[in-house]
């Protein structure tokens, strides 16, 4: 399953963002290995939620991890089939291996 984690950086020893919809970058993971870092485009504008939900189905996401989720995140995420964890003041990679365990 490719997991998404909100992040304040480009690789894994960043920051878990607190912002989902509107964090820097999401990176990618499959198997507990990073694939990509997505800069994200939609953290300036309106309806940054469903943007970014849209964008991670795109990608093929089955989980997204942040620091916290809007309403209007959650319910496209649901409405896609993706499941949300929130994970505050970890890094990235610290936030894969809890999931991950």
């Amino acid at each position: 399953m490719k997991i998404a984690v909100s992040s304040k950086g480009k690789d894994e020893n960043s920051m878990v963002s607190e912002l989902s919809g509107r964090c820097p970058y999401y990176l990618l993971f499959e198997d507990g290995k990073l694939l990509k870092a997505i800069s994200n485009l939609f953290r300036f504008g309106g309806g940054a939620g469903f943007a970014v939900a849209e964008m991670l189905s795109d990608e093929g996401v089955g989980l997204v991890i942040s620091g916290s989720f809007g309403a209007n995140m959650v319910s496209t995420l649901g409405e896609k089939g993706i499941k949300h964890k929130e994970i505050k003041g970890m890094t990235v990679k610290e936030a894969l291996k809890k999931v991950i365990e």
